[in-house]
């Protein structure tokens, strides 16, 4: 694995975004600005409102309109009658009351009131959630519902980040560099998708909690994985995204506290993101784990990361799952303090874990990324070798960034001049581009750095397997 970071002058330790990039102000700031306060509700509040109201109406799609409805509202009121104490329970509020009032009115809901009626009926209007815990109940099941199996791997990333994320469509648009028609089809047929198929606005027990369970995580880490190295365009990172599921992760920390894989999740984005700052040279280009200053890891995300592991641990029972496995490499990179002395044979033997608990190729190249470290690049060599009939691993760019690192460093230089330009070829991201062109280049002119330590920058990180 690979990552880490420090607090520099403006940097949020908790990973929250205030300014940067997508707007917004704190809320003392909104009061004296209603169009801003409802702009930072927004962002706040719409993942509670939409889950309170899914409650009522049985239908995300449906929510997330009369939560809109509530905040055109907001517009209309807050500038001329002020913003209310609570402006969060009173968005609540008013788009229950609209979803009941339409529960009541359209006779196509007619079935669904009769599920809730009584309760409806006899319930009182209220201006504040009475039970939190309730409120979070909805916010859960508004989360394993987005990222329900039934839709695909891109609509529950697009819709996870549209409802509990509180992006706009041109701001997913813009994240993941496709059309913004494209992620507005994808969001209203999810919706339309989740209708049709009469998903259930609830958490799962049983058996299958543990598999929805990992498709939520897993929407969460694409997310992450997307900012934290982007697969196209002219920015390696994309940090908005990497803030976006870092703050989706720690809701689903609190929410879940009893979940060992949730707080191992946690942990590892929160080691991941702690070496933001150090990833970029100023003119965006990347810079590997080896010749990272490790001075600029940000400190607090690591003990945040400490912590979710920490919690992790001592809820689980049993073997320990992926994303666990996962954030205890990244702990081992997070306390050495120098890339010297870094624990490479427990990494090695952490990824052994890891690939006897979720076999997978992408899992055995880093595996052989730590085996190189641990018995030589030879010995890894072997291994990589073994995985480049794999058609999972076909067209990935890793695969000849390592094969490449790994010659290298056995003195074979024309070849891992090549393999450094095959992996130049296939990977889609522009910086990323070009640091592979260089490190060609540089195969290329002179002899590979033969350390007897068997250290060198390795290009690969571990990705969900």
């Amino acid at each position: 694995m690979e990552r880490q970071l420090t607090i520099d002058p403006g940097d949020d330790p908790d990973g929250d975004r205030h300014d940067a990039g997508r707007g917004g102000e704190s809320r003392g700031e909104s009061r004296d600005d209603p169009r801003a306060a409802i702009e930072t509700v927004f962002r706040l509040e719409s993942p509670r409102v939409i889950a309170a109201v899914a409650r009522v109406v049985r239908d995300v799609g449906i929510a997330e309109e009369l939560a809109q409805d509530a905040l055109v509202a907001a517009l209309e009121r807050w500038p001329r009658d002020g913003v209310p104490d609570n402006p969060g329970a009173w968005l609540t509020a008013t788009a229950r009351h609209r979803a009941v009032d339409l529960v009541r009115r359209r006779e196509t809901y007619a079935r669904k009131l009769a599920e809730i009626g009584r309760d409806l009926e006899t319930s009182v209007p209220f201006e504040e959630p009475a039970d939190p815990d309730a409120i979070d109940d909805d916010l859960l099941r508004l989360v394993f519902t987005a990222c329900h199996p039934v839709l695909s791997a891109e609509a529950r990333t697009a819709l996870t980040l549209r409802l509990l994320g509180g992006l706009t469509t041109a701001e997913i648009a813009r994240a993941f560099l496709v059309p913004e028609p494209t992620v507005a089809q994808r969001i209203v047929r999810a919706k339309r998708t989740l209708a049709q198929r009469n998903v259930a606005f609830e958490v799962p027990h049983g058996p299958d909690r543990e598999a929805r369970l990992g498709s939520v995580l897993d929407v969460i880490y694409l997310i992450f994985n997307e900012g934290y190295a982007a697969t196209a365009g002219d920015d390696w990172l994309r940090p908005a995204l990497c803030e976006d599921a870092l703050r989706l992760a720690r809701q689903l920390s609190a929410l879940m506290p009893k979940e060992p894989e949730v707080h191992g999740l946690t942990a590892l984005l929160e080691f991941q993101a702690s070496r933001t700052a150090a990833r970029t040279a100023p003119d965006g280009t990347p810079v590997l784990l080896e010749h990272q200053n490790r001075r600029r890891w940000n400190r607090m995300l690591i003990a945040r990361g400490v912590t979710a592991l920490a919690r992790a641990e001592a809820t689980t029972t049993g073997a320990p799952g992926p994303y666990v496995l996962q954030a205890t490499i990244a702990a081992c990179h997070a306390h050495a303090y120098t890339y010297e002395e870094t624990d490479w044979r427990t990494i090695a033997t952490l990824y052994d874990l890891l690939a006897a608990r979720t076999p997978s190729p992408v899992v055995e190249l880093n595996r052989a990324v730590a085996v190189s470290m641990t018995r030589g690049p030879a010995a890894a060599l072997e291994l990589v070798d073994a995985l480049a009939a794999d058609p999972a691993l076909r067209g990935y760019h890793l695969l000849p960034s390592v094969r490449g690192d790994l010659l290298l460093r056995l003195g074979r230089t024309a070849q891992a001049r090549a393999e450094f330009e095959r992996a130049a070829a296939l990977t889609g991201n522009e910086r990323e581009r070009q640091l592979l062109l260089r490190r060609a280049a540089r195969a290329g002119s002179r002899p590979a750095d033969l350390r007897p330590d068997g250290r060198s920058a390795l290009s690969a990180r571990p990705r969900p397997g």
